[in-house]
């Protein structure tokens, strides 16, 4: 993989596939200890009315170097409108 920016990608593109859920954005990316990557996906779970009653979710999503998804798992749930705790 070319960098970040290639991770992140590859980590949405590939939890997408696997939840069915309409993906936010990416918060976070990070190399991991094995040279692979770690990429925050925030994702809404629940769109209620008004939005900012709407449930979102992190997940973690691991890659290994070449950019194939390892792991995936929720870290996070929270409603739009929280603020960060």
């Amino acid at each position: 993989m070319r960098g970040a920016r290639d991770a992140a990608q590859r980590a949405a593109d590939a939890l997408s596939e696997l939840i069915r859920h309409h993906l936010e954005g990416v918060s976070a990316v990070c190399r991991s200890e094995d040279d692979g990557w770690i990429v925050n996906v925030d994702v809404l779970e629940v769109a209620r009315i008004p939005d900012t009653t709407s449930l979102l979710a992190t997940y973690e999503v691991e890659l290994d170097s070449a950019g194939d998804l390892l792991q995936y798992r929720r870290v996070a749930r929270y409603r739009r409108g929280a603020q960060d705790q």
